[in-house]
């Protein structure tokens, strides 16, 4: 096998939903009933007057699943969306998805008291020693732990069997 430092390992999984008042209990209910962990609401710390946000106001509920937890979770969140991610979902050390209807999930019934609803999954990669930026004496910074998209798509493509969509560059679409 390769260099161990060198090997990438599902961080954490963030379950989230954002919405105020009712809206903001039916999502705690479902997050709740999804991932069978408690839910954190979030409060707002910016004054945003066209949305009618106040600091302090409750805006988002989210839940962060790590370890065992979290693989399980991506093993049955990624056949909600039939295995396919969009490249541009990808980015540096994590990628992204939405859920529309959280009844697309493989083995969720519907659930009356919530509704209809979907939230955002967000899923962070890291390596051994990623640790060292996020102390705060002898803090260190290297370009090598952070885990590249490419690292990314290998490890979906060979564990999960993921579909990754690529965009068609312009030079193939002028060539048609």
């Amino acid at each position: 096998m390769g260099n161990e430092m060198k090997e990438i390992k599902l961080e954490k999984v963030i379950l989230n939903v954002g919405g105020v008042a009712d809206k903001l209990d039916k999502g705690v209910i479902l997050l709740e009933t999804i991932s069978g962990k408690k839910a954190v609401r979030v409060k707002a710390t910016k004054r945003i007057p066209t949305w009618n946000v106040r600091p302090g106001l409750e805006v988002g509920t989210k839940i962060t699943l790590r370890g065992k937890d979290a693989l399980e979770m991506v093993k049955k969140l990624l056949p909600a969306i039939d295995n396919t991610l969009k490249e541009k979902q990808i980015q540096n050390n994590c990628f992204s998805f939405g859920i529309h209807e959280y009844i697309e999930i493989p083995g969720v019934e519907y659930m009356r008291d919530v509704g209809i609803m979907g939230f955002e999954v967000t899923v962070v990669f890291s390596r051994a020693g990623k640790s060292v930026e996020k102390k705060k004496v002898k803090r260190g910074k290297s370009r090598r732990l952070t885990v590249t998209r490419e690292e990314i798509e290998n490890y979906l493509i060979t564990k999960f069997n993921t579909n990754i969509l690529r965009k068609r560059s312009r030079i193939e679409n002028d060539s048609e």
